[in-house]
């Protein structure tokens, strides 16, 4: 069974940093686009970053330069490190993967996580 598993979200100060991971199970990923989506109460879910099966990356412009995907192939993870962050940064934060970089940047991935709360305080 194909799992995608988030994990190190929290509640952090505006201007502090996370380290988000997700581990995915089940079959390798070495060969898909994996990337990260948020979704803030009230708001539709938005794209953030993802990373393609040859470590390319594409960024959403709200937070192009302060965060980061990286992928480690042999752990099955896919990373998301996220410095300044600011309270426009609170949501839900998704893990997704694809064979297709373009689904999966379009929000139409075959795979989703389950999610971990990020919560910036002022």
């Amino acid at each position: 069974q194909v799992q995608l598993v988030e994990s190190g979200g929290g509640l952090v100060q505006a201007g502090a940093s996370l380290r988000l991971s997700c581990a995915a199970s089940g079959r390798s990923f070495s060969g898909d686009a994996m990337g990260w989506f948020r979704q803030a109460p009230g708001k539709e879910r938005e794209f953030v970053a993802a990373i393609s099966r040859y470590s390319g990356t594409k960024y959403a412009d709200s937070i192009k330069g302060r965060f980061t995907i990286s992928r480690d192939n042999a752990k099955n993870t896919v990373y998301l490190q996220m410095n300044s962050l600011n309270t426009e940064d609170t949501a839900f934060y998704y893990c997704a993967a694809d064979t297709s970089m373009w689904e999966l940047v379009r929000g139409t991935g075959n795979y989703w996580g389950q999610g971990t709360q990020v919560t910036v305080s002022s």
